[in-house]
């Protein structure tokens, strides 16, 4: 079964969702990640994927503090993304207690550094994130098209050695509009050995189910758990 990832979204120190990825279209559902993280925990969930959205827009990392108290005080598997720019990050991110590091504009605009990475920790350590929007790479908290196929942008990674990828598709992100399947069902017949995790447009459990089906390794939810279209404990049960 396709593992469950829910996401927490963090500015200001507060649990968020963007639609689109747009920051001016926020909404703040609790000012306690922690209190979120533990209530996951609890539906035994196991994997969280933590975003830094202050850190992915002012280029370093700015909510550690938040990823070491979700990673210190729960039992959670934390994928941490937002931010990660330099060898530094990197390092506050795993000191923290970060499972995984997602990378997506760094591996656009410094593939020397993301392939240093991957021969450091290691491909189990570090996810490519290939957020795209009408399959073109986009880049810096989404605001920017870096002009890049989204399959070339992938095929090249999994030459380097890439395991896993966070691929989201930007149109459906926030949006509880479906996820693009057929957009998923295409990369893994075209890579079918990467461990795809599928992100953006979750709205209910036959949209996980749908996932599923393609094979995905994991699938990001996010706006479904905190909109209540999706309760904790039927996502506990596809864990089970």
């Amino acid at each position: 079964m396709i593992k469950i990832i829910p996401a927490i979204d963090i500015i200001d120190g507060k649990c968020v969702r963007l639609s689109q990825g747009d920051y001016d279209q926020k909404t703040i559902y609790n000012s306690n990640p922690l209190e979120v993280a533990k209530s996951f925990e609890g539906a035994g969930i196991e994997h969280l994927h933590l975003v830094d959205l202050d850190g992915a827009k002012a280029k370093h990392i700015v909510n550690w503090k938040v990823l070491e108290s979700i990673a210190g005080q729960t039992k959670l598997s934390v994928d941490f993304g937002g931010g990660i720019k330099s060898d530094e990050d990197v390092n506050i991110a795993f000191s923290a207690g970060a499972e995984q590091i997602t990378c997506g504009s760094i591996a656009v605009k410094s593939p020397e550094l993301m392939q240093s990475w991957i021969e450091k920790y290691g491909s189990e350590k570090v996810i490519l994130g290939a957020d795209a929007k009408n399959r073109k790479i986009a880049v810096n908290g989404w605001t920017e098209d870096a002009g890049i196929d989204l399959f070339q942008f992938v095929k090249e990674y999994l030459e380097k050695g890439v395991q896993y990828v966070t691929c989201t598709d930007i149109a459906t992100d926030g949006m509880l509009s479906g996820p693009n399947v057929t957009l998923y069902k295409e990369i893994l017949e075209e890579m079918p050995s990467i461990q795809l995790i599928a992100s953006g447009g979750v709205s209910d459990i036959k949209d996980i189910h749908s996932l599923n089906e393609t094979g995905a390794y994991g699938v990001i939810v996010g706006k479904a758990i905190y909109e209540g279209r999706i309760a904790l404990k039927d996502l506990a049960q596809l864990n089970a």
